[in-house]
């Protein structure tokens, strides 16, 4: 089990739009220029995982509100190279404190 309790949590779904795919071996280099972007704004990249099926990649970072992870996202993409859906993750503890607000 993991301690997020302080900080959001966000799952990026991410799709490879043509022109990344023709930029694929610089791949690693938008990696490590995401999470610049994502610590420039005082977040934290939690993981990265490329996937089969739906989505290209499942990003996983860390940001300090809803905010901030909207501008993180924008500078993301603002290249054209993958397009995002994004969900903000909630913890099981964040969860049961929301239910029980109801």
């Amino acid at each position: 089990m993991h301690d997020y309790a302080t900080v959001p949590v966000y799952i990026s779904l991410m799709k490879w739009t043509s022109r990344g795919l023709g930029g694929l071996p610089a791949w690693r280099d938008r990696l490590e220029e995401g999470e610049r972007e994502i610590e420039k704004r005082g977040g934290r990249l939690i993981d990265v995982f490329v996937t089969l099926g739906r989505y290209d990649v499942v990003e996983i970072f860390e940001a300090p509100d809803d905010e901030t992870a909207t501008q993180i996202l924008v500078g993301i993409t603002k290249d054209g190279n993958v397009t995002t859906e994004t969900l903000r993750a909630f913890t099981r503890d964040e969860a049961e404190n929301i239910i029980r607000g109801l």
